[in-house]
């Protein structure tokens, strides 16, 4: 259980002014149609996230030692870091309405998702629980929370969430996790009845 609310919380704090979260606003204000969107956003998301999550756990299995642990911790420290950066979506960014909501949307959504900080968290998160159903299940449900409302709010929701503690909060967990990482695989951490 802790695979899966970790992972909810990590991506729906980091999503929140993510480059993907301005896609779905985007989208929705160009196509107007909220459930085909939502639906591709899910679809491309579950797609997304199972491929990262399992990337993750897989790699981890192949690659146990504490030298990886060390590796995994300093990138979740360096996702933190990298989630005070804002991110932007440039007007050329965002895909034209050339084909219906549900595929423009899973193709836009699945291709932005590509590099981003939620997938590489994902691929994190896959090899520090090696569960990719919850990882991938959690990380999905943290992008639906942060993106279901940005599709339904668009800009309005924007204009009142401040990002800048948002961002703040998701930097912070990202750092707290990879400095518990840290801790743990210097054996810092003892049982007080051990």
């Amino acid at each position: 259980m802790e695979a899966f609310l970790t992972s909810t919380a990590v991506v729906a704090l980091a999503e929140i002014g993510d480059k993907t979260q301005l896609l779905a606003i985007v989208l929705a204000t160009r196509f107007r149609q909220p459930v085909p969107i939502i639906l591709g956003i899910l679809a491309a998301t579950l797609a997304n996230h199972a491929l990262a999550a399992l990337l993750g756990s897989q790699v981890a299995s192949l690659l146990e030692g504490a030298w990886f642990s060390y590796l995994v911790a300093a990138s979740f420290i360096a996702m933190g870091l990298w989630t005070l950066i804002p991110d932007t979506l440039d007007d050329e960014e965002a895909p034209a309405p050339k084909f219906g909501a549900f595929l423009t949307t899973f193709v836009a959504f699945f291709l932005v998702e590509m590099g981003d900080k939620t997938q590489l968290a994902t691929i994190a998160l896959g090899a520090r629980f090696h569960d990719v159903f919850l990882v991938a299940t959690g990380t999905t449900l943290g992008m639906m929370l942060a993106n279901v409302p940005a599709v339904f709010l668009g800009n309005a929701l924007i204009q009142r969430v401040p990002l800048n503690t948002v961002r703040y909060i998701a930097a912070g967990l990202f750092i707290v996790i990879g400095v518990w990482m840290l801790v743990e695989t210097l054996g810092l951490l003892s049982s007080p009845l051990g």
